[in-house]
């Protein structure tokens, strides 16, 4: 499908540095939709996810230390998010609250763990808390005597709105998370707190970047230069903070009901983010050879974090131990003097080191072939993915799929990917064991030392549509394929099982709640 764009269209098309192929291939999108996810079975031990024995974890982890130096290493903490979401219940609540006495009863009965009267009950447990109440000392009130007169909703609006903290309007990354004997700690500052453990190079230099978006940059940098000298003094390294914004060029076009470019009011296109799948470009954009990803708000205290340290350095290390196998074969096959003893061994390590499907087919190729279908399989980058057993946590999973190609191979896959009206497929994912916390560790340099071309790697059929809304209109969103998801669907990937303890999520405010964030 293309349309004919106004001249005006052509010059807002130009300025975000996308092209008129780019949008009338988006509008396609739209037209066809994308077809879900082929499963074709969970990933599950010793069938795509490697257990890690206490003895191997000790190995890797030396050997992390070991040859981490040689790497330039950086720790991507997707960070832009905002938090509105986490406060969902609060925003409810304080336009539903009127003072009479069963609102105010709602509140004082609730105890279910995500009830309003649980947050109440906790207030003092949160990191933020003294912030609180120094925020409502600022209006000449007291935070005691706003609950004495049960003005609830005076406190959650000071929490929430502008005119108070504007917590209802930040990035997670600038919320206080976590309370400390000697300060409290916004969650961007834990990231700076682990990088330091396991990110920082032999010239101690600890290299963080966050995504973040335009209008909080500035309060980003103020809030990172406030505590930088205190961590470096702490932890002995030099921090190297850098931050991205997402590309005006990965936003997407949006469309009406019948797939055409909805326009405002003024008559200009409207376009929208195109979610953390537009991240690839991000990662795309930075020079270092192993990149640590983990998402913002999966942070622990202090005295829970030992774990999460052991883990990052041992899928790290497997990185490099996998990396250097896989670049050694690399080499023999460039050169093209391959003997058939050595192409089984390649083939087998293809297949149960880097968990890669060989396809059948394989066996009816010429020696000539095997080595360049090798050579294809082996020379992308590489992603360990760590994965927790399922607990009933919601979130994406680890599973073999089939793509439109026929080509088997392990991906991290969302629920909304999945048909999950079809039986057959709904089995599938009954069998699944683990889901994904986001926990990576991405070699992206190939065997001659060159970055590899991120985007080169992206599966785009794996893009999701969405619908909403915008001044009472109905549209159409699109999302690109996501950065764990389709953007590194042609990567080399090793699932890992990881502890749980290493997954702790913030989605509501009151997760701050649980024994993991106190």
């Amino acid at each position: 499908m293309s349309f004919i764009f106004t001249d005006n269209d052509k010059i807002q098309i130009s300025k975000k540095n996308i092209s008129e192929d780019q949008i009338n291939q988006q509008i396609t999108d739209f037209t066809h939709g994308f077809p879900f996810i082929n499963l074709v079975r969970a990933a599950t031990e010793d069938d795509g996810i490697v257990i890690l024995s206490e003895s191997k974890v000790d190995e890797l982890v030396r050997h992390f230390d070991a040859e981490k130096n040689k790497f330039e290493l950086l720790k991507f903490v997707p960070a832009s998010g905002a938090a509105s979401r986490m406060f969902k219940h609060l925003f409810e609540f304080i336009q539903t609250f009127d003072g009479s006495p069963e609102s105010i009863l709602k509140v004082e009965s609730g105890s279910d763990y995500n009830s309003i009267g649980y947050f109440f009950e906790h207030l003092r447990s949160f990191a933020f808390y003294e912030e609180l109440c120094e925020a409502i000392r600022s209006k000449s009130m007291d935070i005691n005597d706003l609950i004495v007169s049960k003005r609830y909703d005076e406190i959650v609006k000071i929490l929430l709105l502008d005119e108070g903290m504007g917590y209802g309007n930040l990035p997670k990354a600038l919320l206080r998370f976590h309370a400390y004997p000697d300060g409290n700690r916004l969650a961007v500052e834990e990231h700076l707190v682990e990088a330091a453990h396991y990110s920082t190079d032999e010239d101690g230099i600890a290299k963080v970047h966050f995504t973040i978006s335009t209008e909080h940059r500035i309060k980003f940098e103020e809030a990172i230069q406030k505590v930088t000298k205190k961590y470096e003094e702490t932890f002995n390294v030099k921090y190297e903070i850098s931050y991205s914004e997402q590309k005006p060029s990965t936003d997407t076009i949006a469309v009406d009901l019948e797939n055409y470019p909805f326009r405002n009011d003024d008559q200009s296109l409207l376009f929208r983010p195109g979610g953390h799948g537009a991240l690839i470009e991000n990662l795309n954009d930075l020079t270092e050879e192993i990149i640590f990803i983990k998402n913002i708000d999966n942070i622990v205290p202090d005295h829970l974090r030992e774990q999460t340290y052991i883990y990052k350095k041992a899928i790290g290390g497997l990185l490099i131990m996998l990396q250097n196998e896989t670049f050694e074969f690399l080499d023999l096959l460039d050169d093209g003097f391959v003997t058939k003893d050595e192409i089984a061994e390649i083939r087998a390590f293809a297949s149960k080191k880097l968990m890669i499907n060989i396809p059948e087919s394989f066996e009816a190729l010429s020696e000539i072939e095997q080595v360049e279908s090798l050579y294809l399989l082996l020379n992308r980058p590489i992603r360990i993915c760590g994965m927790v057993k399922n607990e009933g946590e919601p979130g994406g999973g680890p599973f073999w799929i089939k793509n439109s190609h026929g080509e088997i191979s392990l991906q991290i896959v969302e629920s909304s990917q999945m048909d999950l009206k079809k039986e057959s497929q709904m089995k599938i994912v009954t069998h699944a064991t683990h889901f994904n916390p986001v926990d990576l560790v991405c070699g992206v340099f190939n065997f001659r030392g060159e970055k590899f071309n991120l985007p080169d790697f992206v599966d785009h059929e794996t893009g999701f549509i969405s619908v909403k809304s915008k001044d009472g209109r109905s549209l159409k969103a699109l999302e690109l394929p996501g950065l764990w998801n389709g953007a590194m669907a042609d990567w080399i990937t090793v699932f890992v099982e990881t502890p749980i303890i290493t997954f702790n999520p913030v989605k509501t405010v009151n997760d701050l709640l649980r024994p993991q964030h106190q």
